[in-house]
């Protein structure tokens, strides 16, 4: 779950590709409306992370269905806080598998609608030229003031940055050094801004726009952290909502895979 100690460790998940048999019956259920119902408006929770991927595939989805979409961002266990208490969001895009079948044993969340729509990766970035591409070196050595992280405790990447500097040997050493920021767009900001000199962020984050962010960067080794499943889930109040059902069938088409592919993610096997 998203809020979990830092410190626990996580088991590697089989990407649930549709959810199974659940899922492929409720996309068969949105197959059945026309184009030409009228358009509704889905409320998307989104982690902060895929925010700017997510802008790419709501633009598309609203201009093939009508539908609109409204995003709202933030660290994983800050939305799932929001939606336990009563936000009105209709889909989760997480930055972890845990929280979207947390809110399904809930009954948060509709049962086998969960499915993992990226595979995150982590990167260690500095706006400066040359000083992120030692990577595991530049750690041991601890030649910096600040290092950005995000949350441990509500976002999924934070927690992946901490495991990997407990893989490495150096957190206890580099601990003084960490400033944590709310979530990972905060995080990137830490650094971008020059408050911390290096920081752990998502690899898409770098990517966003026409123009990628510059300075250098070390794509963290996938073994020195848990993997970062981002699953996606349709929560309860959306469950006969075809509009919801239709946003979660174009992420995982051709056109949403291939945008989160150009963003810098990893994709689970085909659906």
């Amino acid at each position: 779950m998203a809020d979990h100690d830092a410190t626990a460790s996580r088991h590697l998940r089989r990407p649930c590709a549709f959810g199974l048999l659940g899922l492929h019956a409720l996309f068969g259920l949105a197959a059945l409306v026309s184009v030409d119902a009228r358009a509704d408006t889905v409320q998307v929770a989104v982690a902060a992370n895929f925010m700017a991927p997510m802008q790419r595939i709501a633009a598309e989805f609203e201009r093939a269905t009508g539908h609109a979409v409204r995003l709202s961002s933030g660290a994983t266990g800050k939305l799932y806080a929001q939606i336990v208490n009563g936000a009105p969001f209709e889909v989760l895009l997480s930055a972890d598998d845990e929280t979207p079948q947390r809110l399904m044993a809930q009954g948060a969340a509709v049962a086998n609608s969960r499915f993992t729509y990226a595979i995150g990766r982590l990167v260690l970035w500095s706006p400066q030229a040359g000083r992120a591409d030692g990577g595991a070196a530049v750690l041991h050595e601890g030649r910096f003031r600040h290092l950005a992280i995000a949350s441990p405790k509500t976002a999924p990447y934070g927690a992946a940055a901490v495991q990997t500097l407990k893989s490495l040997g150096v957190h206890e050493a580099l601990e003084s050094k960490v400033v944590q920021g709310e979530n990972i767009a905060q995080a990137l900001q830490f650094v971008a801004s020059g408050n911390a000199e290096l920081g752990f962020v998502a690899l898409a984050q770098l990517r966003q726009g026409d123009r990628p962010l510059g300075g250098s960067m070390w794509l963290v080794p996938a073994e020195l952290h848990a993997p970062i499943r981002q699953d996606a889930v349709l929560l309860a109040r959306a469950r006969d909502k075809p509009a919801a059902l239709a946003l979660l069938r174009f992420l995982q088409g051709e056109r949403g895979r291939t945008i989160v592919r150009e963003s810098g993610y990893e994709l689970p096997g085909p659906p």
